[in-house]
């Protein structure tokens, strides 16, 4: 396990961490420094499409807050209250709310609604296209998850280990599920997993559990990991990462614990591997992704718990968790900087630096990457020819021009000012920075 100083035992004993408990400390805080970055050379080209600034974004607390795409439509929201809709390929804003609440979890999305939690024990259910606010309905203690819904029925996950389902239509209270929590967890709260009429989700104890999501009845139940150690803080093996479910498997992840793959029909551990990680899975076709808390970025076959490979070059920058486009694996970290690795191997092929706060679960949809920072930094891109024709860049309000060359800006009166910003073979990645100004304050 990592060293840690008195300040971050007592983060964690008090309850006031995040759920990345080491990734948002500054760097005296912790006795092993991040790695430094080394200058690379982008090796392929990537393409910003737009960037915003979503109010205030969100605080160490608010990890769970990360952007959902709805088909065309993209929903986000900010720890400051706002909760906005934009076009999802354009970053058009369709509509955009401030409901005055301390937002700490979602969105989530389902149809016709767009659920938030919040640091002050509700479940807030707003109109997907209006943002007008449906109804609202009291938890038990802070929303560190984002709430997830099918048949009728919304579930969220609340930091003093309940499980809630709400009715979608009014919110009314279907049903609880319950667990003791440990002395000692980690601040934040594993998003359940929806699929085939069950819920899935881990709890700080260290199990996993599958509910009925129609009437909260509890299918099975298994232990990914076992505490153990002397202390309260040796026995932390909290689940913290979503569940992941693929092939009728699902996959997770405990602190100080394992990885594991569990049968989706009746809990039984199909393997484990050794690993301390409180981030979400990702995979494609080729493996496993997991950013563990070390700050190694890893590849398993899904079969059977094998690495493939092992990153070791962003140790201590407080990774969030990886998102796969293409034959890329990107992770950000605690500076605002996006890595790229290959898929096939790990090893580091290009750098963009989106600002200088950390970076929340970046996610993928449509071959398009959204990011979002605690700082309130919204960008989105590409890489290759994935968009098609000419790379164009949608910004809104004062236009900074990126190095003084104006070539290719021209005005697009739906959208501002329209800018081209690659980042190609040639250019370092280490400073790309989003220019100063040039993104809409939504």
């Amino acid at each position: 396990m990592k060293r840690l100083v008195p300040a971050v035992l007592a983060l964690l004993v008090s309850g006031c961490g995040s759920m990345n408990p080491f990734g948002w400390l500054a760097p005296e805080e912790v006795t092993d420094p991040p790695a430094e970055l080394v200058p690379i050379s982008n090796q392929f080209q990537i393409h910003q499409l737009w960037a915003g600034t979503v109010g205030q974004g969100a605080d160490e607390k608010s990890a769970k807050l990360v952007p959902q795409v709805d088909g065309e439509r993209l929903f986000i929201a900010s720890g400051d209250g706002i909760v906005m809709a934009l076009n999802a390929i354009t970053g058009k804003p369709l509509w955009r709310v401030q409901t005055g609440l301390e937002i700490s979890g979602g969105p989530g999305v389902d149809g016709e609604l767009v659920f938030v939690g919040t640091r002050d024990a509700e479940l807030v259910a707003l109109s997907s296209e209006t943002g007008e606010e449906q109804w609202r309905a009291p938890v038990s203690s802070e929303i560190l998850s984002v709430p997830k819904s099918a048949l009728g029925v919304v579930v969220v996950h609340t930091v003093d280990g309940k499980l809630f389902g709400f009715d979608v239509l009014d919110g009314r209270q279907i049903w609880l599920y319950e667990r003791p929590i440990p002395v000692l967890t980690l601040h934040g709260s594993s998003s359940p997993a929806v699929s085939g009429g069950r819920v899935l989700v881990g709890f700080a104890s260290g199990k996993l559990v599958a509910l009925d999501i129609l009437n909260g009845t509890l299918l099975w139940e298994t232990s990914v990991t076992l505490p153990s150690g002397r202390s309260e803080l040796e026995r932390m093996v909290d689940i913290d990462g979503d569940p992941l479910v693929m092939g009728g498997l699902v996959f997770v992840t405990t602190y100080q614990g394992q990885l594991a793959a569990v049968g989706e029909d009746n809990g039984s551990v199909f393997w484990r591997k050794d690993l301390s990680a409180y981030s979400d899975i990702r995979a494609d076709w080729r493996g496993l992704y997991v950013s563990d808390a070390a700050g190694q970025v890893w590849a398993f076959d899904p079969g059977n718990g094998v690495a493939l490979w092992k990153n070791k070059d962003l140790l201590n920058r407080g990774l969030s968790a990886p998102a796969v486009l293409g034959d890329y694996v990107v992770v950000g970290d605690f500076e605002g900087y996006l890595h790229w690795l290959s898929s096939v191997d790990g090893g580091l092929v290009a750098r963009v630096r989106v600002g200088s706060e950390p970076i929340l679960s970046p996610i993928v949809a449509d071959d398009r990457l959204y990011v979002y920072g605690t700082g309130g930094d919204l960008a989105v891109f590409a890489v290759g020819d994935s968009q098609g024709g000419e790379s164009t860049r949608y910004y809104f309000g004062t236009l900074d021009p990126i190095g003084g060359d104006e070539t290719g800006i021209t005005d697009t009166p739906d959208f501002g000012t329209r800018i081209q910003r690659d980042y190609d073979a040639e250019s370092s990645g280490f400073d790309s920075t989003l220019p100063a100004g040039s993104r809409e304050n939504y």
